[in-house]
C-alpha cells in the first residue's frame, strides 16, 4: 500500500498549531464560565434559559481568535470590538424573542464588564507565556534563506510578521554577488550555495526557506540532496515539481506562499496527540509488564554478572544524542561494559539474553525512555552512530528518518526488516519504509503497527 502510495507527490494541511488549539475553545468557554460565574455569585439558579443562552454564545464564538500573537493594545481593541458586537446580537435576539425577562440585569451588567477585561488577561498571560517559552534558549530556531533575491527578503520580512520571536534569521545563501543580490540581503550574506549544507550542519539551523527562481531546478535538486544529509527542516518558495517530498505541507505565511518539502509530520496538534498517546500507552503497558520486568532483570542477574541495565548512545530526534536501555543479554569485560554491537552468533551472548533478544524481551526498558520523552513507542529505530555517519553518505535522504523520535517499534520492523542491518541494500529497505511512516503517519497507522509488533513478538520465530 504504501509503496504505492510513496511514488505519488503528496500534499497535507499544515496541522492546526495548539496555540490555535487553545485560542479556539479559550473565548467561547471563558465567556460562558464569566456568565456562570457571575450567576452564581448572584446566587442567580442556572436555569433552561441561561443554559439556551451558553448553547448560543458557544455556537457564536466557536473558533476563538487567536490574538496570543498581536499587541496588547490590538488586542484589546479586537476584544472589545468583537465582545459588544456580540452583545448587540445577543440583545437584538433577546428583543425579538423577548426573553430578556428571564436574566438579571445585575448579571447581564457585571458579564458584559468583566468578560472583555478577563479575555483581554487571558490572551495577555498567554501572550507572556508564549515570549517567556520563546526566550529559552533550547526553544530558538535557527532560520536561513537560501536565495537573496527579492523573494528571499520577503519571506525573512514574512517570518519576522508573523510575530515568531523564537525565530532567529541567521542570514542568506546564493551564488549571485554584487547588485544581483537584494540590497537588503548583503549584509546577512552567509556564502555560495556549496557552503550552505555544511553550515547548517555545522550551526545547528532547524529550518532553511529555499527561495530561488524554478529556471535553477538543477541546482535547486543537487542543493536538496545535500540539505537532506541534515536534520533541518526544509521548505520550499513556492514550487517543488521533481523534488522529492517528505510531509509536503501547503502554508500561508503573512501572503507568502510556502511549501514545506521536507518536515516532520509531529507538529502543532499532531506533536501533542504523538506525546499524549505515547504517555498513556507506555504508563498503561509498563503496569501491566512490571512483574515481567521484574523476572526478566532477576534473569539477567543470574545469567552472568553485570549490570541488569544496558545503556547504548543512538541519535533521537534531530540527530541528538540520547541514551537508550535495554536488558544486557551479553557477558561483560572486566569494567562492567558491554564494548562493542553484537552480532546474531556472538560469543558473549548468553542463553538467557539470546531468549530475551529472540523474543525482543529485551527492548522493554525503552519505555522507560519513553515516558522521558527521548523515544517514542512507533518511529525509526535508533541505529548505532557510527552507522549513521556511515549511511548518511551512502542513502540518500537517510537522515530525514532523524524527524521524528526513534521508536521502540516501526513500520520497517512490521514488514520484515527486523535485526541486523548488515548489508547496504538491507539499510536502503529498511530507510525507504522509515519514510514511508513519515509520508503517511497517522494515530491509527501507530495504532496497526503496535497490534502487529505483538503479534510477530509471538508468533514469528524470526523476531531477533
Amino acid at each position: 500500500m504504501f509503496e504505492e502510495r510513496s511514488t505519488r507527490r503528496q500534499f497535507f494541511s499544515a496541522p492546526q498549531s495548539v496555540t490555535s488549539l487553545v485560542a479556539a475553545f479559550l473565548e467561547p468557554g471563558l465567556i460562558v464560565a464569566v456568565f456562570l460565574g457571575v450567576s452564581e455569585w448572584f446566587e442567580e439558579p442556572i436555569l433552561r434559559p441561561d443554559l439556551t443562552l451558553c448553547l448560543l454564545i458557544f455556537a457564536l464564538t466557536f473558533p476563538g481568535r487567536n490574538r496570543f500573537f498581536e499587541r496588547p493594545l490590538n488586542a484589546a481593541v479586537d476584544i472589545s470590538t468583537s465582545w459588544f458586537s456580540l452583545l448587540l446580537i445577543l440583545l437584538l435576539c433577546g428583543y425579538a424573542t423577548r426573553s430578556l425577562h428571564f436574566f438579571d440585569p445585575n448579571v447581564l451588567l457585571w458579564w458584559a464588564v468583566l468578560t472583555p477585561a478577563l479575555l483581554w488577561c487571558a490572551v495577555f498571560a498567554g501572550r507572556t507565556l508564549l515570549r517567556w517559552d520563546a526566550a529559552r534558549p533550547e526553544n530558538r530556531r535557527r532560520v536561513v534563506i537560501i536565495g537573496a533575491g527579492p523573494l528571499g527578503v520577503r519571506v525573512s520580512q514574512a517570518l519576522v510578521a508573523r510575530g515568531t520571536t523564537w525565530l532567529e534569521m541567521l542570514g542568506y545563501f546564493d551564488d549571485r554577488c554584487g547588485e544581483r543580490v537584494h540590497a537588503d540581503a548583503t549584509p546577512k550574506r552567509l556564502g555560495t550555495l556549496a557552503e550552505a549544507a555544511p553550515y547548517i550542519r555545522e550551526q545547528g539551523v532547524h529550518e532553511v526557506y529555499i527561495t530561488l527562481p524554478l529556471g535553477s531546478q538543477p541546482r535547486i535538486v543537487e542543493l536538496m540532496e545535500q540539505v537532506q544529509g541534515t536534520t533541518a527542516s526544509v521548505f520550499f518558495v513556492p514550487d517543488v515539481f521533481g523534488i522529492s517530498i517528505i510531509q509536503g505541507r501547503l502554508q500561508d505565511m503573512n501572503g507568502v506562499p510556502v511549501v514545506g518539502i521536507c518536515e516532520t509530520p509531529f507538529t502543532g496538534t499532531n506533536m501533542l496527540v504523538k506525546r499524549i498517546s505515547d504517555v498513556v500507552l507506555a504508563s498503561v503497558i509498563l503496569v501491566l509488564i512490571s512483574p515481567l520486568l521484574l523476572l526478566i532483570a532477576l534473569g539477567v542477574k543470574l545469567s552472568s554478572p553485570g549490570p541488569v541495565i544496558f545503556r547504548q548512545r543512538r541519535n533521537g530526534l534531530d540527530g541528538e544524542e540520547i541514551i537508550v536501555w535495554k536488558f544486557r543479554s551479553m557477558t561483560t569485560q572486566d569494567n562492567g561494559a558491554v564494548v562493542r554491537q553484537a552480532t546474531r552468533d556472538d560469543p558473549r551472548i548468553t542463553p538467557f539474553g539470546a531468549f530475551i533478544r529472540r523474543t525482543s524481551l529485551d527492548e522493554l526498558p525503552q519505555f522507560f525512555n519513553v515516558l522521558q520523552g527521548h523515544m517514542s513507542i512507533v518511529g525509526p529505530r535508533p541505529h548505532a552512530v557510527a552507522h549513521n555517519e556511515e549511511y548518511r553518505r551512502l542513502i540518500k535522504a537517510y537522515m530525514v528518518r532523524h524527524k521524528v523520535k526513534p521508536g521502540i517499534t516501526g513500520w520497517a520492523q512490521v514488514n520484515g526488516h527486523r535485526g541486523e542491518t548488515d548489508t547496504l541494500e538491507k539499510m536502503q529497505a529498511r530507510v525507504e519504509y522509515d519514510l514511508a511512516y513519515l509520508r503517511n503517519w497517522s494515530l491509527g497507522l501507530d495504532l496497526q503497527i503496535i497490534a502487529r509488533t505483538v503479534k510477530l513478538v509471538f508468533f514469528d520465530r524470526k523476531a531477533y
